[in-house]
């Protein structure tokens, strides 16, 4: 538990900009290590433990825990909460896994204009339980990912309950399992090849079985390197990437929402819509199942 504290110094600390950019400190916002980012702002900022504390709203023993390590910081809310104590800038930010206060281009808008990240999540299980929720009464389900197994692949994956209910239209985007980029994905996360594309064309077994069952699922599979992962629940997305030794579930999410300003949500749709169009379909209309 940490507590709030407020007080009329809680204004934040301001680290030069140089000091983002450290080479020691882009790895500690990539490996959410606070107490290193801590002592950074200790060192570059000249600031005590005690105006870190007024900055970020914790008790000044708290703040020595973590910057000792005797105490961890787990929850968005207070990793937030430190980022804004510390002045940290947008590309600092996404870095640690949070949204940028001022969008690119968006810095002239108000809140309604900047409305377009309405969340980020640690990973995919963090997300899971919103996006159930708006899974259990969307209209259409669009899914870019890899093999898709824990989405809607397998018994217990996230969306397929709703799935099996056939209410949604359902489109699935495959990494094509005999295609080169599915060979580089699999030696990027260390993976034996032919057990990287099985699990490929197990996903594509099951959403054909899911098709004869509702005759709503269409799966197309595309065959360049896969970077994002998106999943639509009508007009809310879900976004993540795949970097080189980690899957998109375990990477930062960000959900994104329509805004009538925003280049993001529109973006990550045409994108995805243009990879369908060249995309081979083998589940749903002349795809079979």
């Amino acid at each position: 538990m940490y507590p709030r504290r407020v007080t009329e110094s809680a204004v934040s600390l301001v680290l030069p900009d140089w000091a983002w950019k450290r080479p020691e400190v882009r790895q500690a916002l990539r490996e959410r290590d606070v107490a290193t980012l801590l002592r950074a702002a200790q060192q570059y900022s000249g600031a005590s433990q005690g105006r870190i504390a007024a900055a970020t709203g914790l008790l000044q023993g708290r703040v020595s825990e973590i910057i000792h390590r005797t105490r961890t910081v787990t929850t968005l809310e207070l990793f937030d909460r430190i980022a804004h104590g510390l002045g940290m800038p947008d590309d600092a930010r996404m870095l640690l896994g949070l949204a940028p206060c001022h969008p690119a281009g968006l810095d002239h808008l108000g809140a309604s204009g900047r409305a377009e990240i309405l969340a980020v999540y640690p990973s995919q299980s963090s997300a899971m339980t919103d996006m159930r929720t708006l899974a259990s009464n969307a209209r259409e389900i669009d899914v870019l990912a890899v093999r898709a197994l824990g989405i809607v692949g397998l018994n217990d994956s996230l969306l397929r309950a709703s799935v099996q209910r056939g209410t949604p239209m359902v489109r699935a985007l495959l990494l094509d399992p005999d295609s080169e980029a599915a060979r580089r994905r699999a030696a990027e996360i260390g993976e034996e090849f032919q057990s990287f594309a099985s699990g490929i064309r197990l996903s594509i077994a099951r959403l054909r079985e899911l098709n004869e069952q509702t005759g709503r699922v269409r799966c197309y599979l595309y065959t360049m390197l896969p970077t994002w992962r998106v999943i639509s629940l009508d007009d809310k997305m879900f976004v993540s990437a795949f970097g080189e030794t980690h899957e998109g579930h375990t990477s930062p999410m960000y959900r994104l929402t329509s805004s009538p300003h925003g280049a993001l949500h529109r973006g990550f749709r045409r994108f995805a819509e243009e990879l369908r169009k060249t995309a081979r379909q083998v589940v749903g209309g002349d795809g079979g199942g």
